[in-house]
């Protein structure tokens, strides 16, 4: 693989700066990472590099230098913004009261070829793609180079909506670098969101390439686009998705935000409050890359997923990989270590409440969890069998069929109760229709009734119909040998717990307990940890039992 390759044509900014400052400019070591050149009235002109500034010269620049290069450069748009013909350089003017030009930030644009092999691989998939990162951090540069590679080595029909002249530079002309991809230029920045509609209704795109999403309205032209079939590649305000969850009006972007209130059970189950965010739809973009910095950048694979973790509390996994000097890409780790749940500001979420838990609650905690685990494995054997029929009261397809993409579940949505094997229904909607109800019954059909329409309970509520469809048809059932009864599971839970409280903390004396069951063993050892005290097992298999060491 090719290491970086940069072009940047500083000589044709360097030629309408004033003199003085094409001078101290002129040596090469000068211009290497020179990132802009800032002219103030009255101030001494400085050189900006990664880091530092420097001054040039020591006479301030007078109102005849900043005006002959004002002259020099052309008009200004209506964002103050000018340009050079066929260069990415962009020159951004400060006006006073009475609209003249008192400063100017002349920023040097430079084409950076071989960024685009730390996502060459998600290229290919279609998928859009959501680029987040600190102003100055390349993003821009990044997506250039990813609409040549798209329209050139992809041949795909790639068009680039332009609002400010910093992808493919000022002019009619767009500049090389975005090889054979096409420029929409935009007159009002207000106006993006409406070029975006037109490129897709009129040039027949299949990638549209955006630089910077920031207001609702583009948001929402982006959903519109992607829902149409065309991949979308964009840049974003924020640093990271936990920025983007927070922000009103992007939110949309990563699948939206809203509050949920769940029932006794489901928030008993969850340990949280009723009142929780989850995500409201599906991401416009499933594929985010955060770029931390030029040559070091978090890849989140699936955007869903990587929310949903947020909105729980917990940090997310992204993949970290970094560009090496030869131009490989070199993946450093698969998980990332984030700020602890705690200290999430998005989650809404009650951590579960410390100190002691009746034994019954513990037993309950270990039955769900055990639950939990039985509905995936019996999802993972019948990711190949027949689709399980459901015919929805009160579930609109859209929501359904969102809810089976998402979780890749087994499940067909049909239209004729006669067609189906189970119904799923909210408990108003079921409530309303007798008929449904008396059919159900003549059929000896299934029912699951669920309290509301949330993405979350349709989910949950179809594995549950298809673990339990797979536990019917695999026989996957335990044997008695192998089931342990809560009054046993209780039993050995209130042994532990009189253990600890009249022996092994007022006496500072260790304990060991009967022989247990593994399963036993594991609910003795997670109260034992609830009273901050450590235990090892001793014994053979049958004859495994819980030491409890004192503080």
């Amino acid at each position: 693989m090719k290491p970086l390759h940069i072009t940047d044509d500083l000589n044709r900014l360097l030629e309408l700066l004033p003199p003085t400052v094409q001078r101290a400019l002129a040596p090469k070591e000068k211009q290497e990472q020179l990132i802009e050149v800032v002219l103030d009235l009255g101030r001494i002109p400085e050189a900006r590099y990664p880091g530092r500034v420097d001054t040039i010269g020591s006479d301030c620049l007078s109102r005849e230098e900043l005006q002959a290069t004002v002259e020099r450069l052309g008009e200004f748009g209506s964002d103050n913004r000018a340009g050079i013909e066929r260069t990415l350089h962009r020159i951004s003017a400060i006006r006073n009261r009475q609209g003249l030009v008192v400063g100017l930030t002349c920023r040097v644009g430079r084409a950076v070829f071989g960024t685009v092999a730390m996502v060459r691989d998600l290229l290919d998939s279609g998928e859009s793609l959501l680029l987040m990162g600190r102003p100055g951090v390349g993003k821009t540069t990044v997506l250039r180079e990813i609409a040549r590679v798209l329209a050139d080595d992809l041949q795909r029909r790639v068009v680039i909506i332009d609002t400010s002249n910093e992808i493919a530079g000022d002019g009619d002309i767009p500049h090389p670098s975005i090889g054979g991809a096409r420029r929409m230029q935009v007159a009002q920045p207000e106006h993006q969101h409406q070029v975006m509609i037109e490129a897709v209704e009129n040039h027949m795109p299949e990638v549209i390439v955006i630089d910077e999403i920031g207001t609702e309205l583009e948001a929402h032209a982006a959903r519109t686009i992607a829902e149409r079939g065309v991949q979308l590649v964009a840049t974003a305000h924020g640093n990271a998705l936990s920025n983007l969850i927070k922000n009103p009006t992007l939110s949309d972007l990563v699948g939206g935000i809203q509050s949920v209130t769940l029932g006794d059970e489901e928030a008993r189950r969850r340990r949280t409050q009723k009142t929780v965010l989850e995500r409201a739809a599906e991401p416009t973009f499933p594929i985010a890359v955060e770029i931390n910095s030029r040559n070091h950048w978090s890849i989140h694979t699936n955007v869903a997923s990587t929310v949903d973790l947020l909105l729980r509390g917990s940090p997310p996994r992204p993949q970290e990989r970094e560009l090496t000097i030869e131009g490989s890409v070199q993946l450093i780790n698969s998980t990332a270590i984030n700020s602890p749940p705690s200290k999430n500001p998005l989650k809404k979420q009650e951590l579960p409440q410390q100190g002691k838990k009746s034994t019954k609650d513990l037993v309950k905690e270990k039955e769900e969890e055990e639950e939990e685990a039985t509905l995936g494995s019996s999802q993972n054997q019948l990711a190949c069998k027949e689709n399980l029929k459901v015919f929805c009261c009160g579930i609109s397809p859209q929501l359904f069929g969102e809810a089976v993409r998402s979780q890749n579940l087994p499940a067909q949505f049909v239209h004729e109760i006669n067609e189906a094997e189970v119904i799923l229904s909210i408990r108003h909607e079921m409530n309303k229709n007798p008929a449904i109800r008396k059919k159900a019954r003549e059929s000896h059909l299934p029912v699951l009734v669920i309290k509301s329409n949330s993405l979350h309970q349709v989910e949950r509520a179809l594995e549950r119909l298809i673990a339990k469809r797979g536990a019917s048809q695999n026989h996957a059932l335990l044997s008695k040998s192998e089931l342990i009864s809560q009054d046993n599971a209780l039993a050995a839970l209130e042994e532990c717990r009189l253990a600890l409280e009249k022996i092994v903390m007022p006496l500072g004396k260790p304990v060991e307990l009967l022989p247990r069951s593994a399963r036993v063993l594991k609910m003795q050892t997670d109260l034992v940890s609830r009273y901050q005290l450590r235990s090892d097992v001793f014994g053979h298999t049958d004859q495994q039992r819980l030491r409890i060491y004192p503080p």
